[in-house]
């Protein structure tokens, strides 16, 4: 049998994929400043292609978080005055770790990071004995079966995908009182025909019919939206996201 071998990634690109840099122009900087590593090997040009499960880190960082999705969790804890303290967290999309990184800052009993893909989590968070890495996993196909209790508090930072399809099964898995914190891409809610140049969404009023269209569904899987908020930064490639906070009393 013959094995595919995974097809390699520019290094700048990666940077994007993983939620270190906002975009292949500021990853480019970070890479010729000296900031990229890949273990103990410093990346020395943006082209560099690497394997999309290479371990990526940037040191020097503006940030205390292992990736810029830890500004937007912290951002929305703030917020929206959740507490992640002695919480069974379900951290959807975990990626590098940038939202897992938050919530265990911020006392998380333990952690679910469920992620499609694989050996992206930071090396930090995989020798935290609160961390359950469950790479290779399809987070529409969650059951309670995969869990040892329920569900305090679910977090979602997802790409390529829109909520409402990759939410349905995790809210099912809460106990009698729980939060959500999820992510809102408007450039992965609309269709193909309202993206701009390079898949950016700018049409304020797309904006508002993406959250609209997010916060009735959410009220419709029986939970209480408190608000949606605009994330504190850009996501990729300078899209605007959105942050919505609800939670669910039984």
């Amino acid at each position: 049998m013959t094995l595919i071998k995974p097809k390699k990634i520019r290094a700048d690109q990666l940077l994007v994929d993983r939620g270190l840099a906002e975009t292949r122009s500021k990853a480019s900087a970070f890479i010729l400043a000296g900031k990229v590593f890949s273990g103990d090997k410093k990346i020395n040009k943006p082209g560099d292609f690497l394997l999309p499960d290479s371990l990526l880190e940037l040191k020097d960082k503006d940030h205390p978080w292992v990736s810029r999705g830890g500004i937007k969790l912290a951002h929305a804890l703030k917020i929206f005055n959740f507490t992640a303290t002695n919480k069974i967290c379900l951290d959807l999309g975990a990626s590098t770790g940038g939202f897992t990184d938050v919530l265990l800052t911020h006392g998380a009993k333990k952690i679910y990071a469920v992620d499609v893909g694989y050996g992206q989590l930071a090396w930090k968070l995989r020798d935290n004995p609160r961390v359950i890495i469950m790479e290779k996993t399809n987070a529409r196909y969650l059951q309670s079966k995969n869990f040892s209790e329920k569900i305090d508090l679910i977090t979602c930072d997802a790409s390529f995908i829109g909520l409402r399809t990759i939410l349905p099964a995790s809210l099912h898995l809460v106990g009698n009182e729980a939060w959500l914190i999820a992510l809102i891409k408007p450039q992965f809610e609309v269709g193909k025909k309202d993206l701009g140049k390079g898949g950016i969404v700018t049409d304020p009023v797309l904006h508002q019919k993406v959250c609209d269209t997010i916060w009735k569904w959410v009220e419709e899987q029986g939970w209480n939206v408190m608000d949606i908020i605009e994330s504190p930064i850009l996501g990729a490639e300078g899209n605007k996201e959105f942050l919505l906070g609800a939670y669910k009393n039984r």
